[in-house]
């Protein structure tokens, strides 16, 4: 880290728009000193990604020219509080003019949820935003203090008898001949495997690096059948930008779900690095994506697979440094799961197709309930943008939902009913979020954050409610669509 430190900031950072979300930046020119400057804010046209209350600390912050933008420009995003879009690059930078156009509907609606969150969550002032961080860092000291950082071992002891019985419950049934069952038992064996993989996938269990990567892999390569490469390039992500539909790759689910109307605009995204295009397909399956949800949530295993296989054969993990082997360790685990799998279970231990379909289908199918859990946490809540200076703990808290259920329901929901305390604290051990979950209680209450925490009823209403709105949205889209095509109307629109 210091072999890298070129300066110290006096007083608080201040936050600039990331290249990859629009922000542009140029090297000092040779008559200027970049010391004195860092010092001496820049005026204020300099700078049009911060705020007017916010006086810029760099000077090599230049504004983005509206020409440069490759992605659509959303005029409801345009000079919002004086703040651009962290999530969207057709918002950077750019002032809007004095007699602002109307609003096109989809664009009126984006407006609609910004002022909707900046009504309900605290101000994004810097006085309130810095006491939000400074009593989010003191919260993490008595997390520390407490001891719950601390990995307690028996807990997965108890866990790998669980993993044990649940297994050898399938393998009996396969030599009794009871696939369906058989089946059952391996998915909810799959379904139990991903708690403790997004464990060491967070570095959450040893706190070591390789060791929690070599769990990683023999539980979701060895035994799963999937990445955890993969999954660890897509989640670290997701956890920076939680909801961003440009950026986070958890929500990018076009043509088949959408959770925001944005997407209707075929956003580009900057994870894929595609366009995702908003086609006839989608928007004829977004109109129906809440009647789908749970049909698709029970095939998602499947597209685990694919993506699983195009990151390890395109190599789009690390082929260098200290985690150069971990795609051919994969790779190795893959060859593995379908040596027992594929051809141990299916090929010779069931007799015939029929059976060997109702296994796969049955065994895949169980699991569905974990992407509804995966899902739950994030596809009901806001997708806004507040802009580059919202702090860390807010949008997290902003972005994401608990679910609330008894202690003795744990083992089901593996730590996924406390996703809005993992994105605070993502390596606290999961066996302690529930009694990190009081502390972070009382923070929400201290700096005025609300902190959603439903039931799983009641998140799911939430999931459902909020596909089925965007579903509405698209059908107006598509009718709107259809009368000016009609009317030829598209040229004055």
């Amino acid at each position: 880290m210091f072999t890298y430190q070129i300066g110290r900031v006096q007083g608080q950072w201040r936050n600039f728009l990331p290249p990859i979300q629009g922000g542009t930046f140029r090297p000092y020119p040779d008559d200027e000193q970049p010391t004195s400057q860092i010092d001496d804010p820049v005026d204020d046209d300099q700078d049009s990604s911060s705020d007017s209350s916010w006086e810029p600390d760099s000077p090599i912050f230049d504004a983005v020219e509206q020409s440069t933008l490759s992605r659509r420009a959303t005029s409801a995003h345009r000079g919002l509080h004086g703040s651009p879009s962290i999530s969207s690059i057709s918002s950077a930078g750019v002032a809007e003019p004095e007699t602002a156009p109307k609003l096109s509907h989809l664009d009126a609606r984006t407006k609609s949820e910004i002022d909707l969150d900046l009504d309900k969550y605290p101000s994004l002032d810097p006085v309130t935003q810095e006491d939000i961080v400074r009593r989010y860092r003191q919260l993490d000291q008595l997390i520390h203090a407490q001891g719950l950082y601390q990995c307690r071992y028996t807990d997965y002891m108890v866990e790998l008898v669980r993993y044990i019985t649940v297994f050898s419950l399938c393998l009996l049934f396969l030599r009794f001949g009871c696939y369906g069952i058989s089946g059952l038992f391996l998915g909810l064996f799959w379904h139990q495997l991903v708690f403790t993989a997004h464990d060491a996938g967070h570095t959450g269990i040893t706190h070591n690096y390789l060791y929690d990567t070599v769990i990683g892999v023999v539980i979701a390569d060895f035994l799963g059948g999937l990445s955890i490469g993969w999954w660890k390039r897509n989640h670290n992500v997701h956890h920076i930008v939680t909801n961003s539909p440009e950026h986070d790759p958890d929500i990018e689910h076009v043509p088949i779900f959408a959770i925001s109307h944005r997407f209707m605009e075929s956003l580009r995204s900057t994870f894929y690095d595609r366009i995702m295009t908003y086609d006839s397909f989608a928007r004829y399956a977004i109109r129906y994506q809440h009647l789908l949800y749970y049909p698709v949530m029970l095939l998602g295993r499947f597209n685990l697979y694919r993506l699983s296989w195009e990151y390890l054969i395109r190599g789009l993990g690390p082929r260098k440094g200290p985690a150069w082997w971990h795609r051919w360790f994969e790779i190795s685990g893959h060859v593995f799961f379908w040596t027992w799998y594929g051809y141990g279970i299916l090929y010779r231990s069931i007799p015939d197709a029929r059976s060997r379909f109702i296994f796969v289908m049955v065994s895949h199918m169980v699991t569905g309930p974990l992407h509804v859990q995966i899902t739950l946490s994030h596809f009901a809540m806001s997708t806004a943008d507040l802009g580059i200076h919202e702090s860390f703990p807010q949008r997290m808290l902003r972005t994401t939902m608990d679910v609330d259920c008894p202690a003795w329901l744990d083992f089901v929901h593996g730590g996924l009913q406390f996703q809005a305390i993992h994105h605070l604290y993502p390596r606290i051990p999961r066996h302690n979020l529930r009694r990190t979950q009081k502390l972070v209680q009382e923070f929400c209450d201290e700096v005025g954050i609300p902190y959603a925490l439903y039931g799983f009823v009641d998140g799911n209403k939430q999931v459902v409610g909020k596909l089925a709105d965007v579903a509405r949205q698209a059908a107006i889209l598509a009718h709107c669509q259809k009368t000016l095509a009609t009317s030829g109307g598209f040229g004055a629109h």
